[in-house]
């Protein structure tokens, strides 16, 4: 049994510890803690697993914050990148064009039926969601309809933490200290399955727009999961209300696939959960008005490669902008829009799709639900659920420092993982086996027991170890 504790890594890990603490701010850390719990080296990556400088290796069990798809060092996407990367890497967006970029945009276009399209790229999650914001509000505007300048987002939600997405992001650790400098949003009761309250969220969304409906611009979502919220799960029925509701009250959709997207619920696009059954099967898809107004994109995009973000809109709203006039134009860049690079390996992780990876993600989700099933037994389990390739449950008295403990711990059983508060999650990439799913539900019940055995005493200085 690995274990990776500062006392058995050798001196050059150690060395590269250290040297990473002096130079690099590391996310979603306390620094100083991080002096006590210092970064693990990570030396290469293969399929599954990542290995340290020593040698020993790691599951990554949550994809790498959810953007690994295929396992590390895939040969496919590499290839799809080695080859761009000898033709084009990259040209501006602006005044030119190239070809991963157009294919890219026509396949994910295809994927709605045409019901959304007209792509604009951005670099990562936020960018994403900040370019979405500005589209609906900038398109009312352009409509005649200034007054349309509020959002809606929902209790717990998460969309990212520059200035423009955490105003819509409901997280405290994360945006209570930007909290002045951020515009106010409307928070509304979000689903919960575990609460059994989708009729009465809707209820509050209902009462909202009925009151608000004609200064909202829009409100935005993490369809069927909110992931930073702990994995809270809810049902497809509360989504086609929400879609019926925005189109009731002239309010824009914004659905944030960013983690949710790529296959992780069971279908290419979350928001396809929502489809009625005889047209998700038709071609092409349905019209627009069963689709939301915006989807954004990103994580599994490029396979956990290269950053890459995109937003797809309606005609509706596209046509809101066409004009020769500037100021109506939306004129948000940044100079990596489109790289062709990170195209090519989204080109590339589309092929996957294309040749049955959902069949086979089906597949593999069965093999972990059936592997971890006995964990619903455990004394301190509480809530396990599953929706495609994501499995959550959640620890009763999980102590102080519960996260980071059970992070540390599981660097023993070969496992890395970092769970959000007390709900511990997987998230694999896309290479799960009979064996695979065996050795995940072993180690995170030797390392739950673990943890839970050694609780610490109290002290004043918990600490959440997100996401």
């Amino acid at each position: 049994m690995s274990s990776t504790s500062p006392r058995d890594l050798s001196a050059l890990s150690q060395q590269w510890q250290q040297r990473s603490l002096a130079a690099v701010w590391h996310p979603c850390t306390q620094m100083a803690r991080a002096q006590v719990t210092p970064p693990l080296p990570i030396a290469r990556g293969e399929g599954g697993w990542l290995f340290d400088m020593d040698g020993r290796r790691y599951f990554d069990a949550n994809s790498s914050w959810w953007v690994n798809l295929f396992g590390h060092a895939d040969a496919g996407i590499n290839a799809a990148i080695k080859q761009q990367l000898d033709t084009l890497p990259h040209v501006m967006l602006a005044g030119c064009t190239h070809a991963p970029a157009v294919r890219l945009a026509e396949r994910l276009s295809a994927r709605t039926g045409g019901a959304l399209g007209h792509v604009f790229f951005g670099s990562d999650g936020a960018s994403a969601v900040e370019i979405a914001l500005k589209q609906s509000f900038h398109s009312w505007r352009n409509r005649g309809r200034a007054e349309k300048r509020e959002f809606v987002c929902l209790k717990n939600g998460y969309h990212g933490e520059t200035i423009g997405a955490l105003a819509v992001t409901d997280v405290k650790v994360f945006r209570d200290a930007y909290d002045p400098l951020l515009m106010r949003a409307h928070i509304v009761e979000s689903p919960d399955a575990r609460l059994g309250n989708e009729v009465q969220a809707l209820a509050a969304m209902r009462a909202l727009l009925s009151e608000r409906g004609s200064q909202i611009a829009a409100v935005i979502i993490e369809p069927l999961v909110q992931g930073a919220a702990g994995m809270v799960m809810y049902s497809a029925e509360y989504l086609r209300g929400l879609r019926a509701l925005c189109t009731e009250f002239e309010v824009h959709l914004i659905v944030d696939e960013i983690a949710m997207g790529c296959g992780r619920t069971g279908t290419f696009f979350a928001w396809e959960h929502a489809l009625p059954q005889a047209a998700a099967e038709a071609a092409p898809a349905p019209a627009h008005a069963l689709w939301p107004d915006f989807i954004t994109l990103s994580k599994g995009i490029t396979g956990g490669t290269m950053p890459l973000s995109l937003v797809l809109t309606t005609e509706a709203v596209y046509q809101a902008f066409w004009s020769e006039d500037v100021a109506r134009g939306f004129l948000h860049s940044h100079s990596y829009t489109g790289n062709a690079l990170a195209c090519a390996a989204a080109n590339a992780v589309l092929d996957r799709f294309d040749a049955g990876q959902l069949q086979a993600n089906a597949q593999q989700a069965a093999l972990l639900r059936e592997a971890i099933a006995p964990l619903a037994a455990h004394s301190n389990v509480k809530h396990l659920r599953q929706l495609g390739m994501i499995l959550a449950f959640d620890v009763q008295e999980p102590g102080l420092r519960f996260a980071e403990r059970f992070h540390l711990a599981a660097r023993a059983h070969e496992l890395l993982i970092r769970p959000i508060g007390n709900t511990v999650y997987l998230m694999p990439p896309y290479v799960i086996d009979a064996d695979t799913a065996a050795f995940l539900a072993r180690a995170v019940t030797l390392t739950l027991d673990e943890v839970l055995s050694q609780l610490p005493p109290s002290d004043t200085t918990d600490s959440p170890h997100v996401a």
